[in-house]
C-alpha cells in the first residue's frame, strides 16, 4: 500500500496479528496498539480448558448461548445490552471452523523470544480486572518491548474498548498524535 506511517491496533487474537506485523516489519515510524494481550498463552490452563470444552466442540451454526457467555466472559462492567447483541450477532455469523481455526493459532503462538526485534513504539493496554490475561502478561510485554509504555485501566476487563471507549480512544488519539511528532 506504500503508507509512509502505520498504527497497528489489535485486541486480543487480533493483537498477535499486529505484534506478528511488528516483529517481521521492524520499521521504526510505524507503532503498535495492544490491549488484552501476551506473548503466549501455552501455558495457560483455563484456555485450554476452553478450547477443550468449548472451542474445539463448536460446530454450525455456533450456539447463540456459547457465543453469548463467551461475549460477556470479557467484561467486567456492564456494556449497554444493544451493544452486546450486535456483538453476538457478529459471533455468531463466524463459523465453527473459523472459532477452531483462530483460537488453535492463538493458543500455539509464542513469539516471546523476538519482541527485542520490535523497534516500533508499543502502547499496551490492559484491564485490571482481565480474567484471560493476568497482570504479568502485560508487564512482560512492556518489559521485552524497549521504549514501550504499559497503561492500566483500573475496574475493567479483558474488552476495555468496550468498558471505557471515550477513554480508550483518546489513549490511542493521544498515542497516534505522539507519533505523527518522529
Amino acid at each position: 500500500m506504500k503508507l509512509e506511517r502505520a498504527v497497528m491496533v489489535g485486541h486480543s487474537m487480533g493483537s498477535y496479528n499486529a505484534q506478528r506485523f511488528a516483529i517481521d516489519y521492524p520499521d521504526p515510524h510505524l507503532g503498535s496498539c495492544w490491549w488484552a494481550h501476551n506473548t503466549t498463552l501455552r501455558s495457560e490452563a483455563g484456555l485450554k480448558e476452553f478450547w477443550d470444552t468449548g472451542v474445539s466442540k463448536l460446530q454450525d451454526p455456533i450456539d447463540p448461548s456459547f457465543a453469548l457467555d463467551f461475549q460477556k466472559s470479557t467484561l467486567y462492567r456492564a456494556v449497554p445490552e444493544t451493544f452486546l447483541n450486535t456483538a453476538l450477532q457478529g459471533s455468531l455469523k463466524v463459523p465453527a471452523r473459523v472459532w477452531k481455526a483462530a483460537f488453535k493459532g492463538f493458543l500455539e503462538a509464542d513469539f516471546s523470544n523476538e519482541l527485542g526485534k520490535i523497534e516500533a513504539p508499543t502502547l499496551i493496554v490492559w484491564g485490571e480486572k482481565d480474567a484471560i490475561f493476568l497482570r504479568h502478561h502485560p508487564e512482560a510485554l512492556a518489559a521485552g518491548i524497549p521504549g514501550s509504555r504499559l497503561v492500566i485501566y483500573s475496574g475493567t476487563g479483558h474488552a476495555v474498548h468496550w468498558e471505557e471507549p471515550e477513554r480508550f480512544a483518546a489513549d490511542l488519539i493521544q498515542f497516534v498524535e505522539d507519533l505523527m511528532e518522529y
